[in-house]
């Protein structure tokens, strides 16, 4: 699974560090720093945390394997 965010669009609303802390983090008030790679096992946490970002700062893309079609969901 890779984790993008658009940094210029995100507020600092943090809703994505409250429901999945292990790939997302507050570093101050204002700045989100994330973990690009999060475990698989943290998935439902990851996309629950981009379904709630408030303004759609978060993409998820789930990459299968190296011949197969990417899944992305952006939230």
């Amino acid at each position: 699974m890779r984790v993008v965010v658009d940094l210029s669009r995100c507020e600092g609303y943090a809703q994505c560090a409250f429901l999945a802390p292990e790939a997302f983090r507050m570093h101050g008030e204002e700045a989100l720093m994330y973990d690009p790679n999060p475990d698989d096992a943290r998935r439902d946490q990851v996309l629950r945390a981009a379904a709630a970002c408030p303004v759609q700062a978060i993409l998820v893309d789930r990459l299968e394997g190296p011949d197969s079609a990417v899944e992305a969901t952006r939230s």
